[in-house]
C-alpha cells in the first residue's frame, strides 16, 4: 500500500516538512517514492505547496492520504480558484 504523508526534517525547534509519496513498509524517514510538496509550519502567510496534478496522479493508482496531508490539499483546493481568477 502506497501513502501520502509528512517527512519531518530541519533541526530542534526548526522543523519543516517534505510531501513524500512512499511505502507504508519504510520507515517514516526512509525511503520514498516521489516528492510531491513542502510545508513549514514556522511561516505565516504561504507556508506549503503541493503539486496537486501528481498528487492526483497517485489518488488515482490507489494512494491514500494522511489525515494532515488531507487537510493540506483541502486548503490547496480551496485557494486554487482564487489564485487562477487573480
Amino acid at each position: 500500500m502506497v501513502k501520502i504523508r509528512l517527512v519531518r526534517m530541519g533541526n530542534n525547534k526548526k522543523p519543516f516538512f517534505r510531501i513524500v509519496v512512499a511505502d507504508v513498509k519504510r520507515k517514516i524517514n526512509g525511503q520514498f517514492i516521489e516528492n510531491v510538496g513542502w510545508y513549514d509550519p514556522k511561516r505565516s502567510k504561504q507556508n506549503f505547496e503541493l503539486d496537486l496534478a501528481r498528487i492526483d496522479h497517485w489518488l488515482s493508482r490507489g494512494a491514500q492520504l494522511t489525515d494532515s496531508v488531507s487537510t493540506l490539499v483541502k486548503k490547496q483546493r480551496k485557494s486554487a480558484p482564487a489564485q487562477a481568477t487573480a
